[in-house]
């Protein structure tokens, strides 16, 4: 560090006494000028006597205002504007001591001095300027001007990266940190050039089309939520440095530069896990992950591996993305990695029977489901057969041949529901309840609401409508939702597997609904862009079965609801199902499960006296 701080005083010495040569030469081409209007010698003699004064202030001008503080090598005409006002400070200041002491200088060759000092100064830095620019164009073509916020490790990878591949990372111009120690140093050969705060007034002295932060630690804070609002106030496109564990990382685990996920937005504190009470039931042990292929459960996969389980297997209908699935985890934990990947329906109950005959899972995770609130309400008796009797197949196989722990995905949209989906899902917590009485299987649900980033949530749509020009569209100016990260739900997941309470509904802290336009708008404004301005956002209306604010807990259960020993997780204490309405419910359904209209709606409305259909008009 001391070497590279006496190299930074070494260059601005040399960038100093080049300009104290520079304006000492302004002044004699300016006597030079004078002396063919036949200047008398005793001028010339008080010219030179107060050379060091007229340079004095000059270069005192020059530090005043700036100059050696700018990177000519990327300056432009607000930097050249700067240089002509110190000089022209330093001209009025020569004048007004001439006048005022009675120096006996013409004003004409103090006012010559100006004007050649800055067509010298100027000159020589614009064509230092231009000379950089030669060089980087003949290394990096016509690379896209790039700031990135942070001038630690992460920065400095930051920057190898754009290096490596300048073209579509761009080329890095300065950094910015907010450490004093790092102010005015190099990251290679990148400076640092302020601070975060200084964000809005860099991007336009430099020139910046883009920034790239890189600080993961500080992902979901809220400093991040500061250093974004100073980042979108520039309407620059911002990206983010990844960590080598998110779900972005490269090959291998490696940090990459990725598009800013909307989850950025979010003031998430970190989720700290009981990883000793998680080990204790997954450790050693064979997991079975329902719709493993899909958002969460793909996250579950992940972060069950963390755990060292014997064997983690991998249900799921859809083949491509299980299979992708797998390729990561070898990649990522080694090609011996003990994990199975089996293609089947939760509703084949003889496929779940030799699965369960084959690998006696000890515990479960079930986040296959029918999600997609609108599809549902067109098919509602696909979402009984999948959501319902699927669930029902899994929990019944499960306890015939031992399965300790049975985790049930939920969703907020069971409380009090309003579609289809919902009340499916509702009833599989119901599903979840009697199977915790009648058996000694350990079965729970974790209810929870949206997941940034899911398989058909808002957030992917809204990226493809701003990719393509707009509109970006919104249900409603006043639409709220929950929102969690795809890590955080999977962690808590985990965590609250390892709760004891069979029977009990779990529900996570999901932190203050958000307003869905508030998305939009940040959204937009992350690809540098500005709402309603360059991208229109179009109020389309609800869609089928979609309430205007989503619920975590119903009314007889908020009053009921108590705490459990992690601070993001509580359980909801709801009220006890009975055997014989549950029974003649569930025939009910299996009368009606062929039924894609609104008799399936009607049966459903008629056992699930929470159910409360909305009437919707169907959106083209």
């Amino acid at each position: 560090m001391k070497n590279i701080r006496k190299q930074l005083w070494l260059r601005w010495l040399l960038l100093f006494l080049m300009d104290c040569a520079l304006v000492v030469l302004s002044v004699y081409a300016s006597m030079e000028l004078r002396f063919e209007m036949n200047i008398p010698a005793r001028h010339l003699i008080t010219l030179r006597r107060y050379m060091p004064i007229l340079v004095g202030i000059y270069l005192l001008c020059f530090v005043l205002g700036g100059i050696y503080r700018v990177m000519w090598r990327y300056a432009g005409v607000r930097d050249l504007a700067r240089l002509g006002i110190s000089v022209a400070i330093a001209c009025g200041l020569t004048l007004t001591l001439n006048s005022f002491f009675g120096l006996g200088l013409f004003r004409s060759v103090l006012i010559l001095t100006a004007l050649i000092s800055i067509a010298l100064v100027g000159g020589v830095r614009f064509g230092w300027r231009l000379l950089g620019k030669d060089r980087l164009q003949g290394s990096l073509g016509d690379a896209m001007p790039v700031m990135i916020v942070g001038a630690g490790e992460s920065g400095a990878y930051a920057v190898t990266l754009c290096n490596r591949n300048p073209e579509k990372l761009g080329r890095p111009v300065l950094l910015v940190d907010d450490s004093p120690t790092k102010q005015g140093m190099r990251v290679q050969n990148v400076p640092v050039r302020g601070k975060i705060q200084d964000i809005p007034k860099l991007v336009t002295r430099y020139g910046i089309r883009e920034i790239i932060i890189a600080m993961p630690s500080i992902g979901g804070s809220k400093r991040m939520q500061q250093i974004l609002q100073l980042c979108n106030e520039s309407r620059c496109h911002i990206r983010m440095l990844t960590e080598p564990t998110d779900l972005d990382a490269g090959p291998g685990g490696q940090a990459t530069i990725r598009e800013l996920h909307i989850s950025d937005f979010l003031s998430r504190d970190e989720v700290e896990l009981d990883t000793r009470k998680i080990a204790g039931y997954i450790e050693n042990r064979t997991v079975l992950v329902t719709g493993g292929g899909g958002s969460i459960g793909s996250e579950l996969c992940r972060q069950i591996m963390r755990f060292k389980p014997e064997k983690l297997i991998i249900f799921d209908i859809y083949e491509n993305c299980a299979y992708e699935l797998e390729y990561e985890l070898r990649r990522r934990f080694g090609p011996k990695c003990p994990v199975v990947t089996l293609i089947g329906s939760i509703r084949d109950r003889e496929r779940l029977r030799e699965v369960f005959e084959t690998y006696h899972p000890q515990v479960v995770f079930h986040a296959a489901a029918h999600k997609h609130v609108p599809l549902m309400e067109r098919s509602p008796g696909e979402a009984i057969k999948n959501n319902v009797f699927g669930t029902r197949n899994l929990l019944e196989i499960a306890s015939q041949y031992g399965t300790e722990r049975f985790v049930q995905l939920s969703t907020d949209k069971a409380v009090n529901p309003t579609n289809v989906m919902g009340a499916t899902k509702r009833i599989t917590e119901m599903l979840v309840q009697k199977y915790a009485e009648k058996t000694s299987m350990k079965c729970m649900a974790v209810r929870f609401g949206n997941v940034l980033g899911s398989h058909g949530s808002v957030i992917p749509l809204m990226e493809s409508q701003i990719r393509s020009g707009g509109p970006v569209t919104v249900t409603h100016p006043e639409c709220t939702r929950y929102f969690m990260t795809i890590p955080e739900a999977a962690q808590l997941v985990l965590q609250s597997g390892a709760n004891a309470d069979s029977g009990s509904i779990f529900v996570l802290d999901m932190g203050e609904p958000v307003k869905i336009m508030d998305l939009a708008e940040k959204l937009i404004r992350s690809y540098g862009y500005e709402p309603n301005r360059d991208i229109p956002i179009s109020i389309v209306g609800l869609r089928p079965g979609e309430k205007l604010h989503e619920e975590l807990l119903m009314d007889s259960e908020r009053s009921r609801m108590t705490k459990t020993a992690h601070k993001k997780i509580f359980v909801a204490h709801v009220d006890p199902v009975d055997d014989e309405q549950f029974e003649k419910m569930l025939k009910v359904l299996e009368d009606c499960e062929q039924w894609n209209d609104e008799r399936a709606v009607q049966a459903i409305s008629s056992v699930l006296p929470s159910f409360h259909p909305q009437n919707n008009e169907q959106i083209a």
